[in-house]
């Protein structure tokens, strides 16, 4: 999108040394100008030993980040959080580079509540975020959503998944690893969820391909079932094509959901921070989909899907709320605040 709103300008991106940005970065085909690594180590939640550690990462990693800053010149930085941004921060707070943070969840981690006190401008995917931060500060973009998940429509996707047009169709992932918790669920009721006529997406994860194909048997190749370890370009496609989706809460689910007016039943993932758990109750909140914690699913995942099904105007009702959420233009919305910052 960047390319789209400026003529000229050359893209690089800085990852941590060791991390899993750079295989990242190359699954996403984005053509970068160059690829640099800094060192860096977590310091919040970890033992002293670490830290220390960590510390001594951060100071060579500031180190390593002034001297590419140097060398590319940029015009403007978009942080996105985790500790991997702290050297480039500081590296550019030193060499006074205007900084833009972009806050993908509803609610800031602690790393992104350092951070902005470096920032320029914080970008946020909705308004809830705004009263974290100081007034004039944070600009609402919304979530940037690559262009392969927009142009989806109903009619190519159905063709593509070889869906029957006249059954309602069931979407079930759990972010690009997988969730096991709900491949186990979603296994323990698909044979009544087949039986009532759904047709089922089921995206597995790679990490969970071999044990979840092994647990559903026989079920795992019936006509109304759709098996992957995992879709990239494709995902746009099985958004359009769903009537209701189950899955985490992710960032994405904020922008992705209502960009296709799609309701969700939302399992936040229960062992990390409570960021999820804040980002379904947004969307709950506001009547575009429904929470269900991770240990009341085994028990209710089946019933909840069956009872949406069966009553048309609840889950209308919960198609024209998500709707009316969506943000189509965060990725425009993010790249021109990025290239005002920069001029300024």
């Amino acid at each position: 999108m960047l390319r789209a709103e400026a003529e000229r300008h050359e893209l690089h991106f800085v990852g941590a040394v060791g991390g899993m940005e750079r295989e990242l970065v190359a699954a996403a085909g984005l053509a970068f100008a160059d690829y640099h690594e800094a060192l860096a180590g977590p310091i919040h939640g970890v033992k002293p030993l670490r830290m220390a550690s960590s510390l001594l990462k951060l100071a060579a990693g500031t180190v390593q980040s002034l001297g590419i800053l140097r060398r590319i010149q940029p015009q403007v930085i978009l942080l996105t959080g985790g500790w991997a941004n702290f050297p480039v921060a500081l590296a550019a707070n030193l060499l006074r580079i205007p900084i833009v943070i972009y806050l993908p969840d509803i609610e800031p981690g602690l790393t992104i509540k350092v951070l902005q006190r470096f920032a320029r401008k914080v970008a946020l995917s909705a308004a809830p975020s705004l009263r974290f931060f100081p007034e004039g500060k944070a600009v609402i973009t919304g979530y940037p959503l690559q262009a392969d998940r927009l142009c989806a429509d109903r009619a190519a996707a159905l063709s593509y998944f070889e869906l029957d047009p006249t059954r309602k169709t069931l979407l079930v992932f759990g972010g690009s690893r997988g969730a096991r918790s709900i491949n186990m669920a979603l296994a323990d009721s698909l044979e009544r969820l087949l039986a009532a006529g759904l047709q089922i997406i089921h995206i597995t994860g790679e990490l969970d391909w071999a044990r979840a194909q092994q647990q559903l048997g026989d079920l795992a190749g019936h006509a109304q079932y759709r098996a992957y370890a995992y879709l990239h370009a494709e995902m746009g496609l099985a958004f359009a094509a769903a009537d209701l989706a189950i899955c985490r809460a992710g960032a994405s689910t904020l922008a992705e959901l209502p960009a296709f007016a799609l309701p969700a039943i939302l399992v936040p993932y229960p062992y990390a921070w409570r960021y999820q758990k804040v980002n379904a109750d947004y969307l709950s909140q506001r009547g575009a989909a429904l929470r269900l914690d991770d240990e009341d699913m085994p028990a209710e995942l089946g019933d909840l899907v069956l009872a949406l099904f069966a009553d048309e105007a609840r889950l209308e009702q919960l198609r024209e709320s998500s709707r009316a959420l969506a943000n189509r233009d965060g990725a425009r919305n993010l790249a021109r605040l990025l290239l005002e910052t920069g001029r300024g």
